[in-house]
């Protein structure tokens, strides 16, 4: 089974992904910060040939063989992925590589093209969202350091980024359940997605049956 949760930066992604793969025991994909570790790899000087990014059995990924996941998260970088995904010898990459990992397992993968591009058949699409202003409140709160003016302008540079990309630009399928979750915490978010994929669930059983 594969779940794909797609949605702009700081709505909520990694933390509904965490608690399903958790939920249903799937193996939890963070696109993400495969596009933070290339944009890791042109900061270090590497060029696009000379960077391997993977991901091992414990969802950690890897740099050239590195262990870089605790490291990925900065604002610097929140910047770069956003650049770099705009850079189609990125995406080729690391869609190949998104779904040679998602190929015959139960997943939960996250990031900003996967109902549509990288997961088109998934099972379940979520598709989370939330206003500029929510998403950078909860960015500055979760890294205690950054300014919610700063992180707001931030945010809405990526949006700009992301919805305006030739490529796979960020849009839910056409499929896909929309959870805006301004107002809802992330356990009722939680619960509204445990329902989802339940019933998906149970809808598979009895066509199989």
């Amino acid at each position: 089974m594969q779940i794909a949760i797609d949605g702009p930066a700081a709505s909520g992604k990694t933390s509904l992904g965490r608690a399903l793969a958790q939920r249903f025991g799937f193996l939890f994909i963070e696109t993400g910060k495969m596009y933070r570790a290339v944009a890791l790899g042109f900061d270090r000087g590497l060029s696009i040939d000379n960077i391997h990014v993977t991901m091992n059995d414990a969802g950690r990924i890897l740099l050239n063989g590195e262990d870089v996941s605790d490291i990925l998260h900065t604002p610097k970088l929140d910047q770069g992925s956003s650049r770099v995904a705009t850079r189609p010898e990125v995406r080729q990459l690391l869609v190949r590589l998104q779904q040679e990992i998602a190929e015959g397992r139960d997943v939960v993968m996250e990031g900003r093209d996967i109902g549509t591009v990288v997961l088109p058949h998934a099972n379940v699409k979520i598709f989370l969202d939330a206003s500029a202003q929510e998403r950078a409140r909860r960015r500055a709160n979760e890294r205690h350091q950054l300014r919610l003016d700063e992180t707001l302008r931030d945010i809405i540079a990526r949006d700009t980024r992301d919805q305006t990309r030739t490529i796979a630009p960020l849009n839910p399928a056409s499929d896909a359940t929309i959870i805006h979750t301004d107002n809802k915490s992330l356990a009722e978010v939680i619960s509204e997605a445990i329902a989802l994929v339940e019933e998906r669930l149970h809808t598979g059983e009895q066509v199989a049956n």
